[in-house]
């Protein structure tokens, strides 16, 4: 049996070690730690003049990037005639439909910018109360110019 002295400082050493580690002074040996990604970098300050340099050309080089995936005028424009073409009868009212199976007809067709829209995910959340299982084409283009 262990004296009431040795529990204590056995307690101390553990408590000790176990601060420590959750302090940063020693390293874990538990490697999912090692694994995580930094996900906060603080801004630069007023006086690192590079490294605010660096972080407005990577904010534009992200921008640049963003809008050339965006969808242009004639892009958006020949997905419109694609959608019209292919188009599901029969029309409700004035409200033009289009099936799954055109809808991917279409996808193959409009192009690798458009090729993100023209998945079932997207097709099932646009499918509304139609008994021939088709969705709004005006809606599909709607939630196009939203997202793209």
């Amino acid at each position: 049996k262990k004296s009431e002295q040795e529990l204590k400082d056995e307690e101390m050493e553990l408590f000790t070690k176990y601060y420590m580690e959750w302090k940063g002074g020693k390293k874990s040996d538990n490697i999912s730690y090692t694994n995580i990604p930094r996900f906060y970098y603080r801004l630069p300050a007023e006086d690192e003049i590079l490294l605010q340099k660096l972080r407005e050309e990577s904010r534009a080089v992200f921008l640049q990037r963003k809008s050339r995936e965006l969808l242009d005028n004639e892009e958006l424009q020949n997905l419109w005639f694609l959608l019209d073409k292919h188009q599901t009868s029969p029309m409700i009212g004035e409200e033009a439909m289009i099936n799954y199976e055109n809808f991917l007809k279409v996808g193959e067709k409009a192009g690798p910018k458009c090729k993100q829209f023209f998945t079932a995910k997207i097709f099932a959340k646009l499918l509304h109360n139609d008994p021939y299982g088709r969705i709004s084409i005006m809606q599909f283009f709607n939630y196009v110019m939203r997202k793209g």
